[in-house]
């Protein structure tokens, strides 16, 4: 985890336009388990099931086995534990996760034709982190000074040189740093931190729509295509402060902070099937495939540092308004579902994604068709940062296993876990000296490797004549590896410092059939 990133620098023309990194691109990249509470508190294993509105964002072959048309909405409550609220984040928020229909037509005796549309939080950005740790004489300041002995930056056009550089060079250059013919005096007394604090609050979402178009041939065979949208709502702010040894130059202090805004939108198409294999037999399984999701995104910041009481962030030229685009990769899936009697339904899914296939894009600007009266993006992939992505995050397998038992006709009780593996390898670190965009509009030096993530969960439903009230209960869990910076030196390592994010989630759903 202490990562020594200076040995080999990417050489690359600098590019004129807007890309962004790996850790903020995977920040976006992952969702949550959410949607209507039956299906959450099954675990979301009901991609061969069916018959509930969540799964139109996975398999669409599960909106096919509605009987009837179909009406629902979701809501509850989010809390995360053992932190206190911070910032602009609260550790406790209400949270409208989904509402949708589905509307059945009989095409002949044993097969339907179904029309449905369902909105569900795909995401919640909502997360608080705080860390402190010694240093024992590495510093947030070092990186910046280490960068240009060693090369990585020589000029504040390289494409290594990000924002925190931008104000540590300036601030440092106010302690006598800089000779006088105006370059870094790499020989200068090397400022030692001792201790550090780190907060961090996020707010935020990513809402998905799905419209889903499904059917079925002789109840023996399901398939349907959804088109999603997303539209991703995303605010964080984070202050690093540290406290500076001794030196010559009275430097105690240092404190960078940073707040972000990421808004804008995606698209995919999903398609899927279920198929009955045995006419006799309930049993059935489920394969689909998700595409990419194409996102055009758009991001404001605001960084700003504090040497002492000094304060370094007017002369900052990147808190423009930025734009660009990036690709998650596929997904695939395949799911087994079965029933016994009308008393018990059991499910299992499992999904695999390759996040290191993730394919971060340049934005040269924008062409206009004057015939259709349109404008159309002109990007290319962002080969560094790309072969930054293939380094760091790897493939990821989510298991989901769920069941529901009726007690009697109007009752259902439920329960599910999911597991999902880890994204990011086990030696991935923040690439500053990525010759990229996306490094040159950063604005922060920390990062977290997550580990793996287990959610448990339970619910109870209860059905009256055409309603339906349903409530779940999620856990959820990871552990991760916390670095306020990436290791520039032999005597700048600092510590890793393990966090976590425990979650827990209460949801209601009230449907109607008709």
């Amino acid at each position: 985890m202490k990562r020594l990133f200076f040995a080999a620098l990417a050489l690359a023309a600098v590019l004129p336009v807007a890309a962004q990194e790996t850790y903020e691109v995977a920040e976006v990249s992952t969702q949550d388990l959410n949607g209507t509470a039956r299906y959450v508190g099954m675990g979301g294993a009901m991609e061969a099931l069916g018959a509930d509105l969540s799964t139109i964002s996975t398999n669409p072959a599960g909106i096919g086995l509605f009987r009837r048309s179909h009406i629902s909405a979701s809501m509850g409550v989010v809390s995360q534990s053992g932190v206190d609220s911070w910032g602009p984040a609260n550790k406790t928020n209400v949270s409208f996760d989904q509402a949708g229909f589905v509307l059945t037509t009989r095409l002949s005796r044993s097969s339907f034709l179904n029309l449905g549309f369902n909105y569900h939080k795909s995401r919640n950005f909502n997360q608080i982190l705080s860390v402190t740790d010694r240093l024992d004489g590495a510093s947030q300041s070092k990186l910046t000074l280490d960068k240009f002995a060693a090369g990585v930056v020589k000029s504040s056009d390289d494409l290594t040189y990000n924002q925190a550089d931008v104000l540590y060079h300036e601030g440092l250059y106010d302690t006598n740093l800089i000779l006088s013919d105006g370059s870094f005096n790499t020989d200068a007394y090397r400022f030692s931190g001792d201790n550090y604090s780190f907060n961090r609050g996020n707010k935020g979402y990513i809402s998905e729509y799905d419209l889903n178009i499904s059917g079925n041939i002789n109840d023996r065979v399901y398939l349907g295509m959804t088109v999603g949208i997303h539209d991703v709502h995303y605010r964080g702010y984070n202050t690093y402060f540290e406290n500076v040894k001794s030196n010559p130059l009275d430097l105690q202090t240092a404190e960078l902070e940073d707040s972000r805004d990421i808004d804008g939108t995606g698209y995919e198409i999903k398609i899927g099937t279920i198929v009955r294999p045995i006419e006799s037999s309930p049993f059935r399984f489920g394969l689909y495939i998700n595409s990419p999701i194409f996102y055009d995104l758009r991001t404001v910041n605001r960084t700003g540092l504090r040497l002492n009481n000094q304060y370094y962030a007017d002369n900052n030229p990147r808190h423009d308004e930025l734009k660009y685009e990036f690709r998650t990769p596929w997904k695939f899936g395949v799911s087994l579902g079965h029933t016994i009697g009308t008393n018990l339904a059991l499910g299992v899914t499992y999904e695999y994604s390759d996040y290191g296939a993730t394919d971060a894009r340049i934005k040269r600007g924008e062409s206009y068709d004057r015939y259709y009266d349109v404008y159309y993006s002109n990007t290319e992939r962002d080969k560094e940062m790309n072969d930054h992505i293939k380094k760091t995050l790897k493939g990821v397998s989510t298991l989901k296993l769920g069941a529901e038992f009726k007690p009697i006709p109007i009752m259902a009780i439920r329960l599910g876990y999911n597991y999902v593996s880890p994204m990011y390898k086990q030696d991935a670190y923040r690439g500053v000296e990525v010759w990229s965009l996306g490094n040159y509009y950063s604005s922060e030096t920390d990062y977290v490797n997550w580990k793996a993530t287990h959610r448990i969960t339970a619910g109870v439903g209860f059905t009256f004549d055409k309603f339906k009230v349903d409530m779940a209960y999620q856990y959820q869990t990871k552990k991760g590896q916390f670095l306020p910076f990436a290791g520039s030196d032999d005597d700048n390592l600092p510590f890793d410092q393990e966090v976590k994010n425990n979650r827990h989630q209460v949801l209601f759903t009230l449907g109607y059939t008709f």
